[in-house]
């Protein structure tokens, strides 16, 4: 992994429709606030790295430079990174890699999305081949619709409890999100709200889907050396994992994920774990659709395949449970998509240093964050951990 690499700030935005900010203001909004976390000022940064959801999703062409001067990017390298859901973890890899290379002791990175200014979807349907996955696609539900009943179809699993279970995760996730200052979705509900929620694209319901977010994230990485001088607690890398898969849907196996798996497995061999489920205390999981987050939960071993719903619904997942997962509310409550990814490994710095606030689980040590993006192909992991 190179040199020891620490994340010594983190600063989010309040997210939602943000019409009372233009999208520079809005990024500035979250770099000012992992400067001030990190104690720096502009001057302190060595680099940048910037990603968005593919620039045309906001109708604004090479947005690092629009972002120039909140980025503090002026006069220094900076890196830009798309990747489409997944660009917030593919950006902290970069972030990690250049200081664990020791090209630079403190790097910047910055995940962003203004997307109450574009159209999602239109954006995210030319992200599909024109000839032989867009009409099947219909945007992001329909991609992911097909993976659940893939995913159940497979393991036998009865659709009747995977609506179950899917229903308990959303429950779980909003009630969550109330505790989260920055999160989105924050509404009261109840389980049987999200089990007669009107159908997207069956089976997946409206409790069941991602917002559209305005949003930003900053994360400063340092060198072990400037972190021990610059922060009293600092949350340290433990693991990273990137994979990819095939392009076209049908050429890989969604229901078992390999890309998830491989991700999860690498970044754990890093950072020594074993057993997951018993060794994590908490998990950042990129959760756009309840039943993808079931699917993540046994390609990171957190359960035996096929097993998802029947862990969920004994609340191994829930706040109280076993493995506490997306205490934030994740992505289901919050999705400015350049940003997501990077939220779950700010969200996972700030549970192993004890900055999580309300949402705060008590005595985690271990986290794992997490990114899902491209068509469905790729899948970051990052661990972090309280101590080095």
């Amino acid at each position: 992994m190179g040199k020891a690499v620490a994340i010594i700030g983190t600063g989010q935005t309040k997210h939602g429709r943000r019409n009372d900010v233009s999208y520079p203001e809005l990024v500035r909004e979250a770099v000012k606030a992992a400067l001030e976390d990190a104690g720096l000022t502009p001057k302190d940064i060595e680099g940048v790295v910037s990603g968005t959801m593919p620039s045309m999703m906001e109708g604004i062409s090479d947005t690092h430079l629009y972002f120039a001067d909140a980025i503090c990017e002026v006069g220094k390298p900076v890196l830009k990174v798309e990747t489409c859901g997944s660009t917030g973890q593919s950006i902290a890899h970069c972030g990690f890699y250049w200081v664990a290379s020791g090209a630079a002791d403190i790097v910047l990175v910055v995940g962003s999305e203004k997307m109450f200014e574009g159209d999602g979807q239109a954006t995210m349907s030319t992200v599909a081949d024109p000839w032989f996955l867009k009409p099947f696609s219909a945007g992001a539900p329909g991609v992911f619709t097909m993976q659940a009943m893939e995913w159940m179809h497979r393991f036998n699993i009865p659709e009747d409890k995977a609506r179950e279970a899917a229903a308990l995760i959303s429950l779980t996730n909003h009630d969550n999100a109330l505790n989260n200052p920055f999160a989105h979705i924050k509404i009261t509900m109840t389980i049987e709200d999200a089990k007669n929620a009107f159908i997207i694209t069956y089976p997946v319901r409206l409790l069941d889907v991602c917002p559209t977010s305005d949003g930003a994230c900053a994360v400063i990485f340092a060198s072990e050396e400037k972190a021990k001088k610059i922060c009293k607690k600092p949350a340290w890398i433990k693991g990273v994992g990137f994979r990819g898969e095939e392009y076209f849907l049908g050429e890989s196996n969604k229901s078992i994920w390999p890309s998830a798996t491989e991700a999860a497995k690498h970044a754990y061999e890093q950072a020594g774990i074993k057993n997951p489920l018993k060794e994590l205390d908490v998990a950042e999981v990129y959760n756009p659709f309840t039943y993808q987050e079931m699917i993540f939960y046994e390609c990171f071993g957190f359960c035996p395949r096929g097993e998802g719903p029947d862990y969920v619904l004994k609340g191994t997942f829930t706040m109280k449970g076993e493995l506490p997962c997306d205490p934030s509310g994740g992505v289901l409550c919050t999705n400015p998509i350049g940003a997501s990814g990077l939220i779950r490994l700010a969200e996972a710095a700030l549970q192993v240093t004890g900055k999580a606030g309300a949402r705060q689980i008590d005595g985690a040590k271990l986290a794992l964050s997490h990114a899902m993006g491209g068509i469905d192909q790729f899948n970051g992991v990052t661990i972090v951990g309280a101590d080095l």
